[in-house]
């Protein structure tokens, strides 16, 4: 049985005991504050991270993508611990460099089985899939079987995040001065999705409790199989998580509900307060006839 290994990037929000007890091999993205650069849950953990964020008078965040070299050098390492075949699975490439940088490493090592996947998607929906190969690498499956899993199974994950201000969507130059301004004003509370690979708006809704209300409705329409709630501090997650769980038709197993906090690679553009949870649809079963 060909022995599959599992790589991810650090925009997945993985906490780094979980990968690890998974098997996945995570390669970190740059954060940057000022002349300050760190590699993601290397140099810089998410608790850091936030302090650094909140911080009066910090710098605004800036991120990079990982250089081909980077994965080249842990897609050799997995091969040299005895792997047969690499399944490395990323960010959308509609919002990062990351998928592009892992081809151009599988494209260095001509002859090796190395399977990239772009996941469509951001943060824990990353996570999720990740976990997924993983899960699927231990029961046996081949390489090439999960790659296509996953490319199918992608489209099942939705993301809802909704923001408790518009301050650090500005500082990212995602809107304009005048827009964040009004939006404060208004109290507009926006609530971001990931649709193919691309973030955008799902909702405008005013106050926060409206917002919350709204995702937890956008959440809770469909049966789930995996549940990550995000969240950046200081919002309540445990509250959020019950309530959702409590909502869920036909429920969901505990062991597929987890609660991350939001890392460097989205953090800077939805800021702290956020609240919200990445999802994996159930698939209705098939009836043999």
């Amino acid at each position: 049985m060909a022995r599959v290994a599992v790589v991810s990037d650090s925009t997945a929000d993985l906490p780094s005991d979980r990968a690890a007890q998974a098997g996945i091999r995570v390669v970190p993205l740059f954060v940057s504050f000022g002349d300050q650069t760190f590699r993601a849950g290397v140099d810089l953990s998410t608790d850091a991270f936030w302090d650094r964020m909140t911080a009066p008078d910090a710098p605004f965040p800036t991120t990079a993508a990982p250089g081909p070299g980077a994965f080249r050098e842990t897609y050799e390492a997995a091969f040299a611990e005895g792997a047969d075949a690499i399944v490395s699975v990323h960010v959308g490439e509609a919002l990062s460099g990351t998928v592009a940088a892992a081809r151009v490493a599988a494209g260095m090592l001509p002859g090796r089985e190395i399977h990239v996947v772009d996941s469509r998607t951001a943060s824990m929906g990353v996570g999720l899939l990740a976990l997924m190969a993983a899960e699927m690498a231990t029961a046996g499956a081949s390489a090439g079987d999960i790659a296509r899993t996953l490319e199918l199974r992608r489209a099942d994950i939705d993301l809802y995040v909704a923001l408790d201000t518009l301050e650090y969507l500005r500082k990212g130059g995602r809107i304009s001065g005048a827009q964040a301004t009004i939006g404060t004003l208004l109290s507009v509370k926006p609530i971001i999705t990931v649709r193919d690979g691309k973030v955008e708006t799902a909702d405008r809704v005013r106050t926060r409790g409206k917002a919350r209300e709204r995702v937890l409705e956008l959440l809770s329409t469909r049966p789930l199989e995996r549940l990550a709630v995000l969240y950046a501090p200081p919002a309540d997650a445990a509250s959020f998580r019950a309530e959702l769980v409590a909502r869920l038709p036909g429920g969901i197993d505990p062991a597929h509900v987890s609660v991350d906090p939001l890392g460097s690679s989205v953090g800077p553009h939805l800021g702290p307060g956020c609240i919200g949870a990445v999802i994996l649809v159930r698939r209705p079963t098939v009836q043999g006839g």
